[in-house]
């Protein structure tokens, strides 16, 4: 387990920019490393803020958006097109106006799909599709993520990881059909914590003072069933990134020095 690495930022817009600008320099490094990066994205409005964020920073075009894997934590399991569905969201704020390659593209399935109603089967066949793109280097059932972006809820829940329930427990699978969620729509698509922590940087997400009694549980202590995003964590680095609301209840011990 790494231990997290705190960043704090003034507010919701610059943090915004901050990860974008940082996650544009990662996918660059991997791609001169490798030949190639993967990214998962996470939905809500710190995620989707960083897409739009990425989208309007002139230092996007450094990226090689063809050798680029783009994946997702979670989704909401909704018809295909729904405005409600994170990659919906993801393409109106940056996928459409990036040269993306489609078959790099992994979205997880929608509830219209070839799999029907039967959310567990469409789980399945994402955990498939992950197992397919894994190489040997990686070690596990999904490909080691350059960074896995994970938004964190008021209630603690990473991905459609909710506390106490299910897929939280989950050690095996990697990814899981989740029914019965606290928040609307209550059926959906996870990783699972084993999925999450294959990632090479994980990287959590919140901004307001909505999220603030969340970073706080969960940088003190707290158990993954109880606070999921407490279970969140990188093989190489955790990294949270916060503006200064959500961090307005972190103990003075946690908070980091230099923070912009």
């Amino acid at each position: 387990m790494t231990p997290p690495q705190l960043v704090v930022h003034r507010d919701k817009e610059l943090m915004a920019q901050a990860a974008a600008a940082r996650l544009i320099t990662r996918i660059v490094d991997a791609q001169a490393a490798r030949g190639h990066a993967s990214v998962v994205l996470t939905g809500g409005r710190n995620g989707n803020g960083l897409l739009a964020a990425l989208a309007a920073a002139p230092a996007r075009d450094a990226v090689d958006w063809s050798r680029l894997d783009l994946w997702w934590g979670d989704e909401r399991f909704l018809p295909e097109g729904d405005p409600e569905r994170n990659v919906t969201q993801a393409r109106e704020a940056l996928l459409d106006a990036v040269p993306l390659d489609p078959a790099r593209v992994h979205a997880m399935p929608a509830s219209d799909g070839p799999y029907g109603k039967d959310v567990d089967e469409a789980a399945a066949v994402y955990a498939a599709e992950l197992a397919a793109a894994a190489g040997p280097e990686d070690h596990g059932p999904v490909p080691s993520f350059d960074v896995l972006m994970l938004g964190v809820g008021p209630d603690t829940h990473v991905a459609s990881l909710f506390p106490e329930l299910p897929a939280v427990r989950e050690t095996e699978r990697t990814v899981v059909g989740v029914h019965g969620a606290p928040k609307p729509p209550p059926v959906r698509i996870s990783l699972t914590l084993p999925a999450i922590r294959a990632a090479r940087e994980v990287w959590l997400l919140a901004a307001g003072e909505d999220k603030a009694e969340a970073a706080a549980i969960a940088l003190s202590g707290a158990g993954e069933i109880q606070a999921p995003a407490a279970g969140a964590y990188g093989r190489s680095r955790t990294l949270w990134l916060l503006d200064a609301a959500a961090a307005s209840q972190l103990p003075r011990a946690l908070y980091p020095p230099a923070s912009a």
